[in-house]
């Protein structure tokens, strides 16, 4: 979805839920839409929360709540389900399990994360397309059993990550990408006018565009981090960060 629609529906999609009094939602969201929706001036101010039906989800819904609902009232189970494919033999890849969801003519923003373990899949979905995606007997070339299961009976996996600790002069994309993907600056501002780095899910050409804390920084082929600290200075005016690396 392109950024202008996707914050004209979040803006809709606010003011519905204010003039109602009545919980919204969108679909599904990649994380580059969900971060988009987060820092949109217009919404600031509504309550808007994201949920993707398990706790390290990456594709994630907004839910816009209405002055009188807490937080912890959002009941996920009634807007995310859950389905458990199990594999008869082999063990297919995410794609193929991609390849057999958006086949039944699933729209994707329909659809969240699909989680793969070995021969089972797990796959988040709205409630409108579950029946639909319960149909599902095949895989690519296997044959699986598909099943409803409850969002609290999905496997739990801690992201992993690794915490790295460096200094820069200045608080810039190409410094930054040197430092956590420890290569050259050379080699960071090289690859930046590539088109090889992203900055908050957004491609970024510019090495000297300004970074915070919290911005997610992302190397093509070499992974994706986190701005996690910004500390104090060095006597020589080195600034002190630590950034998180995931696995």
């Amino acid at each position: 979805m392109e950024n202008n629609e996707l914050l004209k529906r979040g803006e809709d999609l606010a003011r519905r839920c204010e003039n109602k009094g009545c919980l919204t939602s969108t679909g599904f969201l990649t994380p580059a839409e969900q971060y988009a929706l987060a820092h949109d001036a217009e919404l600031r101010f509504s309550r808007m929360v994201f949920r993707g039906g398990h706790e390290d989800f990456e594709r994630g819904m907004a839910f816009f709540l209405p002055d009188y609902m807490e937080e912890a009232e959002l009941k996920e189970s009634e807007h995310i389900r859950a389905i458990k494919l199990t594999a008869a033999f082999g063990e297919p890849a995410h794609r193929d399990y991609m390849g057999a969801v958006l086949g039944m003519g699933v729209n994707r923003e329909w659809v969240g994360d699909i989680i793969v373990d070995g021969c089972t899949a797990y796959v988040l979905c709205q409630p409108s397309v579950l029946r639909h995606l319960l149909s599902i007997d095949k895989v690519g070339r296997c044959g699986v059993r598909a099943e409803e299961i409850a969002l609290s009976e999905l496997p739990h996996k801690a992201r992993q990550s690794e915490e790295r600790s460096f200094t820069l002069m200045s608080l810039r994309l190409d410094a930054l990408c040197s430092g956590m993907f420890r290569i050259s600056r050379t080699e960071a501002a090289r690859q930046i006018a590539a088109g090889n780095v992203s900055l908050n899910y957004t491609e970024c050409l510019k090495g000297d565009r300004s970074v915070k804390e919290g911005d997610i920084v992302s190397l093509r082929g070499a992974g994706k981090g986190r701005l996690k600290e910004l500390g104090g200075s060095s006597k020589k005016g080195r600034l002190f960060v630590t950034a998180e690396i995931f696995k």
